[in-house]
């Protein structure tokens, strides 16, 4: 990680401003117009304030942010891998409930990085916390916090526009009693190491959806009053293209050398239920390609006789097939996009 923040200054207290005095930020702008609708208000009737708004889960790469998502959510979303730096755009899951509207923002894990494509995904990570209303730092129980933790809280910290900040000590499953005691202590103390202050701390597992409710009361509690920004029902604004392609990322990225991970992407080509198809019987044909940087890679996506192209189909048209409701063909190709990690015009022709 980079040098240590600056010394910070003490947090100033202030009260959250009511829906009608709360600047529209770009988060609030987009959210309507990605559905095409515009924001639904509760009835009139509603006798408890509706809240409305974003949260965001930020922690080191492998913190368990996209699987803390998935659970609130009730669906998969997000993928999520043993591999670091996993979540490449920030996803939008929204949890509907006849209180509140909780949209919550998965982002890339912040890190040091080595590529212009991580400076973009650092970049899209500051830009996303100055937006929300409440972040989550996923601090996970089984392993100590250390300097990379303290890093990320300080540039919290740092922020001119505060979030309102709870702690999450995820994978609590993996943690023992004294273990976690001593994980807590330790979350709590760095608000006076590092001048923040936290709403509240939170043992959570995703994975055994231990308390995963309770991390859902705190976040909408902390909501400003607002609209549904969001039709009731709709659970990412995700396109289903960009679902499909995360998913067989997801396939590939398991079980393959540490350093290919950060070079592989998957982009869906075309896609479109197969004409001559009975009603009754519908398949979905998915033409995509996963991109790497070097014939190297290539090789290793593919694998010998193409064995490992042939695990990693059958693996994502299964949950592909999950998704979209229907059997899938799916068409795989590995390409060379040489070095376009660091290479502005591919970046900006993959979506980065």
């Amino acid at each position: 990680m980079s040098d240590h923040p600056d010394p910070l200054v003490e947090p100033v207290e202030t009260p959250a401003p009511g829906p009608e005095e709360r600047p529209r930020d770009s988060l609030r702008d987009e959210a309507p117009r990605k559905l095409g609708a515009s924001p639904q208000d509760p009835p009139a009737s509603r006798r408890a304030p509706f809240r409305s708004g974003f949260a965001c889960f930020v922690g080191r790469p492998n913190a368990g942010k996209s699987t803390l998502m998935n659970a609130l959510v009730g669906t998969k979303i997000a993928i999520a891998s043993s591999k670091p730096q996993t979540t490449r755009h920030a996803v939008r899951g929204i949890v509907n409930r006849p209180d509140a509207q909780l949209i919550v923002i998965d982002t890339p894990g912040l890190h040091r990085p080595r590529t212009l494509l991580g400076e973009r995904l650092n970049d899209l990570v500051r830009d996303t916390w100055s937006e929300v209303d409440v972040v989550g730092v996923c601090l996970p129980a089984n392993q100590r916090i250390g300097p990379g933790d303290t890093y990320l809280v300080g540039e919290l910290a740092k922020l001119t526009k505060r979030p309102l900040l709870v702690a999450l000590a995820t994978k609590s499953d993996l943690a023992s009693p004294g273990r976690m005691a001593e994980h807590l202590l330790k979350i709590a103390s760095l608000e006076d190491e590092l001048g923040i202050r936290w709403e509240s701390i939170i043992p959570v597992s995703a994975l055994t959806d231990d308390q995963v409710d309770v991390v859902a009361d705190e976040l909408v509690k902390l909501l400003p009053e607002g609209p549904r920004y969001y039709p009731d029902g709709e659970v990412t604004d995700e396109p289903t293209e960009t679902l499909i392609a995360e998913l067989i990322r997801e396939a590939a990225l398991e079980g393959v050398r540490d350093e290919l991970p950060h070079s592989l992407m998957v982009v869906v080509e075309e896609m479109g239920k197969r004409p001559d198809r009975p009603a009754e019987r519908p398949l979905l044909d998915i033409y995509a390609s996963m991109v790497v940087e070097r014939d190297s890679q290539k090789g290793i996506v593919i694998g010998h006789k193409g064995q490992r192209l042939k695990e990693v189909g059958t693996a994502a048209r299964a949950q592909i097939a999950a998704l979209v409701g229907m059997p899938v063909h799916l068409d795989l190709r590995v390409k060379v996009l040489k070095d376009w990690q660091r290479d502005p015009k591919h970046l900006n022709r993959l979506g980065f």
